[in-house]
């Protein structure tokens, strides 16, 4: 029941359906989203995780830790993820950015989204 209510609290946090801001640029090039993340955390509230040049995902969200492998295919950001020891299993994710906000947008851009700080 405690995962249940944790993962439930960790969709509301990052997944939202309202309309886009237009201020939002589609990152289609690994290379400009490597300049993006590099040396850089990912946060929110509770959420702080780093995803490296190399692949990989790391870092914690609500006490738990957070792991995976990505790969950019296609002009997407396309993970597997681990939250804790369940897995999230694998999406391909539309990538955008507003200034510090970086957004991550389920299957391929049509599903929710999660709105991250780059620090």
């Amino acid at each position: 029941m405690r995962l249940l209510l944790t993962s439930f609290a960790l969709t509301l946090l990052l997944a939202s359906n309202a309309p886009a801001a237009q201020e939002f640029q589609t990152v289609r090039e690994q290379d400009r989203f490597f300049d993006l993340i590099v040396g850089r955390d990912l946060t929110r509230f509770g959420i702080r995780v780093k995803v490296t040049p190399e692949g990989e995902i790391v870092g914690r969200a609500f006490g738990r830790s957070v792991t995976g492998n990505w790969q950019w295919s296609d002009g997407y950001f396309c993970r597997d993820l681990y939250y804790g020891g369940r897995d999230l299993g694998a999406n391909c994710q539309e990538v955008q950015v507003n200034g510090r906000t970086i957004r991550f947008t389920s299957d391929r851009g049509e599903g929710i989204y999660a709105d991250l700080t780059l620090q």
